[in-house]
């Protein structure tokens, strides 16, 4: 399965936060919109960069309650790994454990269109084996 039939199944909307914009206010976004991260935008569709829930946990335990009035410019990862529209959802299995991430922006032409979460992919997996293993059932019922 690739990753735009995944973006037409669940949506490509993508929750981005300015540069600016205070960590605290960040972690208050995560929670409300019951997400992993959030890629760091000036303009909501080309990407400055990544910031997750590991990232704040990470400068709270070595800053303390202080790393909440950092800037998401402070702290985000400035080098993101993307996906494609066009790439497979079992590549990004690999890409994922590899880098030890579990978020991967979708870029098209240089514009933001999409996220790929880890859950995403494990529920394409799964679906595909559940396919599959109907496939077989039907088969030996035969």
């Amino acid at each position: 399965m690739l990753v735009d039939t995944v973006l037409r199944l669940k949506g490509s909307s993508v929750v981005t936060a300015s540069p600016e914009t205070p960590i605290g206010e960040i972690a208050r976004l995560l929670h409300d919109a019951r997400i992993g991260a959030v890629v760091i935008s000036a303009d909501d569709k080309t990407r400055d960069g990544i910031l997750s829930e590991r990232d704040i946990v990470a400068a709270i335990a070595t800053e303390g309650s202080t790393a909440l009035d950092h800037k998401a410019s402070e702290l985000m990862t400035c080098e993101v790994i993307t996906c494609a529209p066009g790439d497979g959802v079992a590549g990004l299995m690999d890409v994922m454990t590899q880098n030890r991430i579990r978020h991967l922006p979708v870029m098209a032409n240089g514009a933001l269109c999409g996220m790929m979460s880890i859950g995403d992919v494990v529920k394409c997996h799964v679906d595909e084996i559940e396919h599959e293993a109907e496939a077989l059932r039907a088969y030996v019922a035969q």
